[in-house]
């Protein structure tokens, strides 16, 4: 296991050398020549291109990028649905059988009882299939509008079934992991998302369209159907963005955008759907990369602007970029459309002194490939079963295998700073926000929050945003009485960001102070509506200040909305025990336990039911379920 070490005071000084490799401060900004940049211009979608640019359609949507998303179905899969093997968590003791019937796609969950018979089973059918196949193809499941991640991928190269990146090590959220805005908009063209929530969509396109790299095409298309035709050989066409008229800084950004998965914090105000082909992204949002003593062996997956700009050859050229060897309309496998080795040539001249230090003999073998001695292929650290390409061109990496060592595995890494890659000098805050980022979504270390408890303090400026990052911080850590002091200084009213307002209402509940939490509760859910888990603490909240007909009332607004949420079951059901309707209760708690039978409030709930209705072997065995829980444990021994 890859074990941490952080060196705190160390990694800060080192940030200003990654965040901006000890060059000056370049001023990026918009190329305002192109004219699709303006909010007039709008999306017309790939049809439209089709209709005159029908060779680029019909090459594109066979690569990566066209094929990365799509309704489930067994043509548009690289996986074998027919093999039937299922895959064993050993951590939660869940199985997942994936299988097709009818044309449909579905994964089956189940567990086993000591004896092996099955003890739950749950059916999800599959709605669409992430991924290209290049790598992986992972599964979405779309509950009304709702869509979340199944807990199964294939990896291609492998060949084999296995938990979804993320979900092994017990880790498995089995059905519950939302996908929200960050993701879709990478993995997927725009997809139309309901306003006030997370992960409900209204519309969900297929694949990365043109529009994503070219940006909005209706002043284009307008002009060229009115005759307005530019010849492209002589001058630039400003009706819409071609990358290769890009400065190099907005080329990269273009291609980071989806191609450097990190930590992205946006900016105050955006949406992952602001970006536009032409824009500087840090204009939009800042991305950030922890850094390792061990990074330069250990990266991860979408990384590739990243490793390019480690580059020697990137730091020594003005011109390299993303497009000077890929061909975006054609498939990353075809050499004869994309300039790998030529570009390469276009530098390093073969008939130079040293061109190559490889024996004749062995470059014969490889045909002179550079690509394959000085970029070659690794594991990466968050996908598993697969290799990808490393794209740090240097004379280091030209060695016959980059497999990584048994030494190197486990190799203990010292943390050594958040670098942002989105702009050279981030200020305080910019970091102060990314390290909180950093704690929520991988690193939730007590070292992550100490460094971003330092840069929140060297912020001079005191505004809004330096006030919702200050209560972020304070969430994270804990501080709920500093936050109840916050909340009871504030307007719940007055609050415009959702997410301030549900952490100032959490930490007032924390705090069993309810009548203080509501107001903020409410607010937080006012501001984003489809956030079920902020409707499901308003619930909660309710019913501890007595308002069970409220109560009610949002839980079951909730299960109106998606109705597999096993805790919204449970929490009608207490409601139910404390009216006395235990009946009713019952058949709320087993809806809980059949969605999950590890459910934790259906469990001691409808164990403390059936102890009261003298039905002690079944409280028994509902907590034994929660092997390894010291409250089930304790409730356990006052029944023996």
């Amino acid at each position: 296991m890859k074990k941490w070490i952080y060196m705190l005071g160390f990694g800060l000084a080192l940030l200003l050398v990654y965040c901006g490799g000890g060059a000056e401060e370049k001023a990026v900004t918009a190329d305002h020549r192109f004219r699709n940049l303006g909010d007039s211009a709008t999306y017309v979608g790939m049809a439209t291109c089709q209709s005159c640019h029908g060779n680029v359609h019909q090459s594109y949507v066979e690569t990566g990028m066209g094929r990365s998303f799509a309704k489930a179905h067994q043509a548009n899969s690289s996986a074998d649905w027919q093999g039937h093997q299922s895959i064993f968590d050993t951590a939660s003791q869940y199985y997942y059988l994936p299988f097709a019937q009818d044309s449909q796609l579905y994964v089956l969950e189940y567990r086993l009882g000591p004896t092996g018979d099955t003890t739950h089973k749950r059916l999800e059918q599959i709605s669409y299939i992430i991924g290209s196949g290049h790598h992986t193809n992972s599964h979405l499941i779309n509950r009304n509008g709702y869509v979340y991640q199944a807990p199964v991928t294939y990896y291609t190269q492998d060949g084999r079934w296995d938990l979804a990146p993320g979900f092994e090590g017990g880790h498995n959220s089995r059905f519950d992991r939302l996908i929200a805005h960050e993701c879709l908009t990478c993995h997927n063209h725009l997809p139309k998302a309901e306003e006030g929530g997370l992960n409900k969509y209204l519309e969900m396109p297929e694949g990365i369209e043109c529009e994503r790299c070219h940006g909005p095409g209706s002043i284009h298309a307008k002009e060229k159907l009115a005759g307005l035709i530019v010849d492209t050989s002589k001058q630039i066409d400003y009706s819409i963005v071609n990358p290769r008229h890009l400065s190099r800084e907005l080329q990269m950004d273009l291609c980071q955008r989806c191609h450097l998965q990190g930590v992205a914090v946006l900016n105050p105000g955006k949406s992952f759907y602001d970006f536009k082909p032409g824009m500087p992204l840090s204009s939009v949002m800042q991305v950030f990369l922890p850094r390792f003593s061990n990074s330069d062996k250990r990266f991860i997956m979408a990384s590739q602007a990243d490793r390019l700009r480690l580059s020697p050859c990137y730091l020594k050229s003005e011109e390299l970029s993303c497009i000077s060897c890929h061909n975006p309309h054609h498939d990353v496998k075809s050499r004869t459309e994309n300039r790998y080795n030529e570009s390469c040539l276009s530098c390093h001249a073969p008939t130079a002194p040293n061109f190559c230090s490889v024996e004749p003999a062995k470059r014969l073998e490889k045909q002179d490939d550079c690509v394959s001695c000085h970029m070659p292929r690794s594991g990466s650290i968050d996908i598993p079963h697969v290799t990808i390409t490393d794209h740090n061109i240097s004379k280091a990496t030209a060695r016959s295998a980059m497999a990584l060592t048994q030494e190197e595995t486990e190799e203990v890494a010292a943390f050594l700073g958040l670098a942002c890659l989105s702009k050279d000098s981030p200020s305080n805050l910019d970091m102060a926000r990314g390290y909180l980022a950093l704690y929520d979504k991988f690193m939730g270390q007590q070292a992550v929050l100490d460094s971003a408890q330092y840069y929140l303090e060297q912020e001079k400026a005191e505004n809004e945003l330096q006030r919702q990052t200050k209560i972020h911080l304070f969430f994270a850590a804990e501080r709920y009485p500093e936050l109840e002091a916050l909340a009871l200084q504030a307007k719940a009213a007055e609050e415009k960001d959702a997410w301030t307002a549900y952490r100032l209402g959490e930490a007032c509940y924390r705090q069993q102070n309810w009548a203080k939490a509501l107001p903020f509760l409410e607010r937080a859910v006012a501001l984003l509506p489809y956030h079920l888990d902020f409707r499901e603490k308003l619930g909660v909240c309710y019913a501890r200040l007595g308002q069970s007909a409220k109560a009610e009332q949002v839980f079951q607004e909730v299960l109106l909305e998606d109705r597999k949420r096993p805790l919204t079951y449970a929490n009608i059901g207490f409601i139910a025990a404390q009216k006395g309707e235990l009946k009713r209760a019952n058949y709320f708690y087993d809806k809980a336990l059949d969605l999950d039978p590890l459910q934790e409030s259906a469990i001691f709930n409808k164990a403390a039911l059936s102890l009261k209705q003298g039905n002690k072997a079944e409280a028994k065995a509902l907590l034994e379920r929660l092997a390894g829980n010291a409250k089930a444990a304790q409730a356990l021994n006052a029944l023996r």
